[in-house]
């Protein structure tokens, strides 16, 4: 972790320590991909109280997915612990910019490259310093307040907000405009999410990629 002021470069920032941040990053480590994870409820801005408020719904489902989802957690949290997954629960990401990358000296964080890197990369402001990533993960967020967020980036979004967000290698998990994803489906979005980034960072091994699910699923 980097000293107060520091930069940390590494592959993937996952905003986000609840269900669907550890899915991602427990899938990204098994196909080999590098992934730093940290609190971020106010990463679109302090400024805007609204973002952290209505997005405590992912807690208020029916009391079977919440078990369900309560079970996915803690083998999530053991996997995350037995498997070194870099998951920073007390560090919170306070701002998310846009920067054009600069010269790779030698290798990233647990071994990670910068194969696959994009054509920019993304700067992650936190209390203790900056983390450097080619791809984002976002995980609570409103798509009223992504559409806002790209517009202040000057990126033209469309109709396809996933699709436009994508291109400059930002991923959205567990997020709902209206409704939160059951626990099944954050799932299936972190191992979707977890092998576009793979065959970014690893092309020549995307046919072949390891893609097994957990095995706490139900039937």
């Amino acid at each position: 972790m980097p000293v107060n002021g520091g930069t940390e470069q590494t592959t993937t920032v996952i905003i986000g320590t609840g269900l669907s941040g550890l899915a991602v990053a427990a899938e990204l480590r098994r196909r080999g991909v590098h992934s730093i994870v940290v609190d971020g409820l106010d990463i679109l801005g302090a400024g805007q109280p609204a973002n952290t408020a209505s997005l405590q719904r992912c807690d208020a489902a029916d009391s079977v997915s919440l078990r369900e989802r309560n079970e996915i957690l803690r083998h999530l949290r053991n996997y995350a612990a037995s498997h070194q997954v870099d998951v920073r629960n007390t560090t919170r990401a306070i701002q998310l910019s846009m920067v054009r990358p600069a010269p790779v000296q030698g290798a990233m964080a647990d071994g990670a490259t910068a194969e696959g890197a994009a054509s920019h990369m993304w700067e992650v402001r936190t209390p203790t310093g900056v983390l450097l990533a080619d791809h984002i993960v976002l995980t609570r967020c409103a798509h009223s307040q992504l559409r806002r967020m790209l517009s202040d980036f000057g990126i033209a979004v469309g109709r396809n907000l996933v699709a436009a967000m994508r291109a400059i290698g930002i991923y959205l998990v567990g997020v709902g405009d209206l409704i939160t994803p059951s626990p099944k489906e954050v799932l299936r979005q972190a191992k979707t999410v977890g092998q576009a980034i793979s065959s970014k960072v690893h092309p020549e091994n995307a046919p072949t990629m390891l893609t097994s699910t957990f095995a706490v699923l139900p039937a």
